[in-house]
């Protein structure tokens, strides 16, 4: 019996197939032994680091094993190498992507698992997270490149040569897309604002960071719709941040005109018990009233409260608009507007104008003599 399975197995379809079965068996004990063992080791750490980390390479090594079990049983069953320039070089290009996703995951793990226990002075912080994490992608891109090449046996050497060529030449045409990169480079370095910030442009436009990429910055404004904005025209602009400074809050001031022979004290008075008690301001610093200028049509003052977050102004601008409003009705304080009156010192002597001339007679028509009338003719009867 032992000899009739030895010659059996000199079949290559059936060797093959038993190779197969025992890569796939190696595979599952494989896979076992990550969820029993090596999990329940990782477990014990203080981190879950680790437990991410062998949760990701459980695939990878599977996927490994099977595709060393196809590359054997591949050459049994083609004992003369007809096919293996072709076989080899595609179980290698799958095994690179296979592990260059996994790469990528770990990746991406270790650089926010290390960026937030980083501290003040750290290099690798959230806000330079995207600029390391791109960069560790363009690396595993180009070392996935590189090796899928060697796999199918091609001579980079040449490629690398004329790469200096080629980078003139995409230079010059992807200007743009480098102005762009360059700026994200340089927004992550220097950190003007971080995802999460409230900026607001030149232009008026105003929203939150929510994503800071190497190309665009995108920006959620208050009415909910996210906008991408190249950052080579940030890096060209004038950005305020909201948000920075030793806190978030914002002093936001209410503008406000009264009428001139208005008591000051009672304006002043009537301003500020109007954010008392009211939703998103501060305490402290405590509102306060400043008397400004004297405007052209009535005294201007200036109502300054403190906010929270600058998320929050559209709203206290509209309850404090209100409130002041009826505030100043109520106390009968008249609020001015914009007024013009028009003094005549005299009007103008009167101006005689002078006669119109008589109008000259038209010259009469020349007729001629009177025809005369010609007389009937006669009708004869029947």
């Amino acid at each position: 019996m032992p000899e009739a399975l030895l010659e059996l197995l000199e079949v290559p379809p059936i060797h093959a197939a038993v190779v197969l079965l025992g890569a796939f068996v190696v595979a599952f004990f494989v896979e076992l032994f990550f969820r029993g063992v090596v999990l329940i080791l990782v477990r014990k750490t203080k981190t879950d680091l680790d437990d991410q980390i062998v949760a990701i390479l459980r695939r990878p090594v599977f996927i490994t094993v099977l595709l060393v079990g196809f590359h054997w049983s591949a050459s049994i069953i083609d004992s003369g190498a007809r096919f293996q320039h072709i076989g080899d070089p595609a179980l290698e290009t799958i095994a690179v992507l296979v592990w260059t996703r996994a790469a990528f995951r770990i990746a991406t793990l270790v650089l926010h698992h290390v960026s937030r226990r980083a501290g003040e002075g750290a290099f690798l912080q959230p806000r330079t997270l995207p600029l390391f994490d791109m960069f560790a992608k363009l690396v595993l891109v180009g070392g996935a490149t590189y090796f899928a090449l060697l796999a199918w046996k091609v001579d980079v050497t040449g490629w690398l040569a004329s790469a200096g060529i080629v980078g003139i030449a995409v230079g010059f045409a992807a200007k743009d897309s480098l102005a762009n990169l360059f700026a994200g480079i340089f927004i992550l370095a220097d950190a003007p604002y971080k995802i999460g910030d409230m900026i607001k442009f030149d232009d008026g436009l105003r929203g939150r960071v929510t994503d800071i990429g190497l190309r665009s910055t995108r920006i959620l404004t208050r009415d909910n719709i996210e906008i991408t904005v190249p950052n080579s025209i940030i890096g060209n602009s004038k950005v305020v941040n909201e948000s920075a400074g030793p806190a978030e809050k914002e002093r936001v001031p209410i503008k406000v005109s009264v009428a001139y022979g208005s008591d000051i004290d009672l304006v002043r008075g009537v301003l500020l018990e109007c954010p008392k008690g009211q939703p998103h301001i501060c305490d402290e610093p405590a509102p306060s009233v400043v008397f400004t200028s004297f405007g052209a049509s009535g005294l201007e003052f200036s109502l300054q409260v403190w906010i929270h977050q600058p998320g929050l102004l559209e709203d206290v601008l509209d309850n404090l608009n209100c409130r002041v409003y009826k505030a100043l009705t109520a106390a009968n304080i008249e609020i001015p507007y914009s007024k013009h009156d028009v003094y005549i010192k005299g009007l103008p002597e009167p101006v005689a104008l002078p006669a119109a001339a008589a109008p000259e007679p038209r010259p009469a028509l020349a007729l001629g003599p009177p025809r005369p009338l010609l007389a009937p003719e006669p009708v004869s009867p029947g």
